[in-house]
């Protein structure tokens, strides 16, 4: 760990008031106080000194754009908001119970099988690098641990961290929880949420960021009843929130780092895109039609390479499946259908010729 000094003016006067501490990597991470989002590049706690959490902070939804979602604004909120609750503290305890997370399968990531080469501690004699467990890995270690038993991956574990556009809400990244649009007919329209709506409360828990948002949906079953109080014109509201079986399947994964040992043990290590439009038009495809865009060259992630597949071929139908699927689609199919030592017949479009190929799923 290392004690933070911003040198941001703007952040300066407010941080002054946090005992602030910069965790550097993911070795020995007490992973039953520090449950976030893995595959972020920056997260924050605002805890008390007794472990309460006030609430998180950070979040991404895509890979080219990490920023979209984040501001300093909003960070400023959130710190605000942190110190309100503070300031009323052991008061509000109770309603802060939630934000901590149940107990982990393992205390710490290098308990997992798949991490045990990492120590707690960098190795600063010419190998900080390596020794530098991320905190992605922890999701992989996760995923790998459960598809090695040949247990189909939860959808908790598959699709984590909704966001909430998965329910239907578009929120500011420059305040707390400010709704700017609300999807017709999603989950949230039949809510009653509004655009301009302040989410103070959700699930009873106090709302600081997108990340608490998060935090709430990553914990909730499927489906699900939840509750949240919005402040609109002045006045608080309660809303009723529910979410149906299924409700994350419409999560994008792609972004994600922890992405990739699914595409290698699943995909043979191909990245998939799915076809535009035009496209499709101009092919005369409906249904599946999605363009390989990478096929990996070395150890596991050549797979593919191995069975065939080239880069620029089409998949049309895979395991039987011809309906149009993006990348995540095909993805949850493999690791809630299938286990290792599977082998799945791919039909493919390469130029103007149909090629059946045989994937392994390691």
């Amino acid at each position: 760990m290392q004690v933070a000094r911003p040198r941001d003016s703007e952040l300066r006067k407010l941080l002054k008031k946090f005992v602030c501490v910069r965790v550097i990597q993911g070795n020995s991470l007490d992973l039953e106080l520090f449950q976030f989002d893995y595959d972020l590049t920056f997260a924050a706690f605002f805890m008390n000194a007794d472990r309460t959490i006030y609430g998180r902070y950070g979040t991404r939804s895509s890979r080219e754009k990490p920023e979209r979602d984040i501001s300093m604004r909003g960070f400023v909120s959130a710190l605000e908001g942190a110190l309100e609750l503070h300031g009323r503290f052991p008061s509000v305890r109770k309603s802060l119970a939630a934000k901590r997370g149940g107990k982990p399968r393992y205390p710490v990531p290098e308990h997992y099988p798949t991490l045990k080469r990492f120590t707690p501690l960098l190795n600063y004699g010419g190998k900080v690098a390596q020794s530098c467990l991320h905190c992605h890995q922890i999701n992989s270690a996760e995923i790998e641990l459960l598809h090695s038993k040949n247990d189909p991956l939860p959808e908790k574990t598959f699709y984590p961290w909704p966001l909430p556009g998965s329910i239907g809400l578009r929120l500011s990244a420059s305040e707390k929880a400010l709704v700017l649009k609300v999807d017709p007919a999603s989950a949230a329209q039949k809510a009653g949420f509004r655009r301009g709506d302040e989410i103070l409360s959700f699930q009873n828990q106090p709302i600081l960021s997108i990340a608490d948002i998060q935090w709430v949906l990553h914990n909730a079953p499927s489906p699900a009843k939840l509750t949240a109080v919005v402040k609109r014109t002045g006045k608080n509201t309660r809303l009723n929130l529910d979410l149906d079986a299924g409700w994350r399947r419409n999560i994008d994964i792609s972004w994600r780092e922890s992405s990739w040992p699914l595409r290698r043990m699943g995909l043979g290590g191909m990245v998939l895109e799915d076809l535009q439009d035009s496209n499709r038009k101009k092919r005369g495809l409906d249904g599946m039609a999605l363009w390989v865009k990478r096929v990996g060259q070395y150890g596991q992630h050549r797979t593919a390479k191995d069975a065939g597949f080239r880069k620029g071929d089409i998949v049309v139908e895979f395991d039987g499946i011809r309906e149009r699927l993006s990348e995540t689609g095909i993805l949850a199919h493999v690791f809630q259908k299938r286990k290792p030592g599977d082998v799945i017949s791919v039909k493919i479009l390469r130029g103007d010729k149909r090629k059946l190929l045989k994937l392994p799923i390691k």
